[in-house]
């Protein structure tokens, strides 16, 4: 195996820049559905993978950008309480992460696994994905992301939108090496191009903007509304964030759970999320992109995801970048999501297959069921709806629902037994 470790300045630069550009695709969409600025997203993406990395001791190979577990939230959060009191809301999430991490430092993994099991984290990562689902089609049909406005015509943005899916979906499926990683680049390049022939996309934008210029950044402001109504949320990307670590740790073949350990990585995921929201940017979290370009490439060097980091804040500064990227027509992105929210339910799916866990068991039907129908039907109790209700749920249904030890299925029983 190579060792980059001690590669030139020129090449860890080169491989820095090639992680940005796997993140790129997801690291500016979040923001653009939500409405956030996509340049203070690149701006937050940087400093948090700069955060994370000075909290783990610059030990892991990970870059942090824009989470979509938040889309819906945000979306929702932002039509009830507004931007300011949304990022409050989500800097909470974030001091969620932190008090997790002093929990696991404290009491270990162990409450963790008895609080958050497959059958819980399944269902609430799939009503991520499938409540997002009317958020796609609007966007793919040309309408606005809550479907109030027709932006571009229908028979237009279909085609578009499902061109921009398909090449999405050959890229992702059928390219080689690097481009496997980019399939988003290009879904989103061949949907511009065809958006310019169909005469659809406004370049006065991108024009006006100065070169360079200072990000848009916002100041939080504090509701216990927005607070209670984003915390639950950050439950599931906690999770994910687990997952992330495990992933980079099985490619690196080393256990960063025990070293720098798993409460110092969702530290500096929390501070890294805090950070973001205290300047108008979107919750980070680690992104499973960057770590298959890690493995692709064997470059398991950590001081490259600064270069990353690096370039993401210097690109943040560029004021015709940001205006391009919000010229990018609404069915371009919704093609693309229609594949991307579709991907984050198959996760969910993926662990409750992968531990095995058996839905003839009544406790799990219920807990999977009631979830499912809470998350996605968007079902409200006092300040709780949507996802935060339906991960308070499945909790709840977890912990009084006897017979504790199904939650984990058969996958979970045989590790045991070894």
């Amino acid at each position: 195996m190579q060792d980059h470790s001690n590669d030139p300045v020129w090449k860890q630069a080169i491989a820095g820049s090639q992680m940005l550009l796997v993140a790129f695709g997801a690291l500016v969409l979040m923001p653009l559905i939500t409405g956030l600025d996509p340049n203070v997203a690149l701006f937050t993406a940087g400093l948090g993978t700069l955060i994370f990395h000075v909290v783990t001791g610059g030990q892991i190979p990970i870059f942090l950008a824009s989470s979509f577990a938040f889309i819906a939230p945000v979306i929702a959060s932002k039509g009830r309480f507004g931007m300011e009191e949304t990022l409050g809301g989500l800097m909470a999430a974030g001091i969620l992460y932190i008090v997790l991490s002093g929990l696991v430092r404290l009491r270990g993994t162990g409450f963790v696994r008895r609080l958050l099991p497959p059958v819980v984290i399944g269902p609430v990562i799939m009503t991520i994905g499938l409540g997002l689902a009317p958020v796609a089609v609007h966007m793919a049909s040309g309408r606005t992301g809550d479907g109030s406005t027709q932006l571009i015509p229908y028979d237009t943005a279909i085609w578009i939108a499902m061109i921009s899916l398909a090449v999405t979906i050959v890229m992702s499926v059928w390219a080689k090496g690097i481009f496997r990683l980019i399939p988003i680049m290009f879904g989103v390049i061949t949907g511009y191009i065809l958006s310019a022939f169909a005469g659809i996309v406004d370049t006065t934008p991108i024009r006006e903007a100065a070169w360079f210029a200072m990000p848009n950044f916002v100041a939080p402001e504090f509701s216990w509304g927005a607070i209670l109504f984003m915390v639950p949320v950050a439950i599931a990307p906690a999770i994910e964030h687990i997952g992330d670590v495990l992933a980079i740790g099985n490619v690196t073949r080393k256990n960063y759970l025990e070293k720098p350990g798993l409460h110092r990585t969702l530290l500096g995921d929390g501070l890294a999320t805090s950070a973001a929201s205290m300047l108008g940017g979107p919750p980070n979290t680690t992104y499973s992109e960057v770590t298959g370009a890690v493995m692709l490439t064997k470059n398991f060097n950590p001081k490259v995801m600064w270069w990353a980091a690096g370039i993401a804040i210097v690109l943040a500064f560029v004021g015709k970048f940001g205006a391009a990227l919000q010229t990018i027509p609404v069915p371009v992105m919704g093609g693309i999501l229609c594949l991307l929210f579709g991907s984050i339910a198959v996760v969910g799916l993926n662990t409750l297959i992968r531990h095995q866990v058996d839905l003839a068991q009544s406790r799990n039907l219920v807990i999977v069921g009631v979830t499912l129908v809470f998350g996605i039907g968007g079902m409200v109790l006092g300040h709780l709806e949507g996802i935060a209700l339906c991960a308070v749920a499945a909790i709840i249904l977890n912990l009084i629902l006897p017979g504790s030890r199904e939650a984990w299925g058969k996958a979970m029983y045989e590790q045991k037994a070894d």
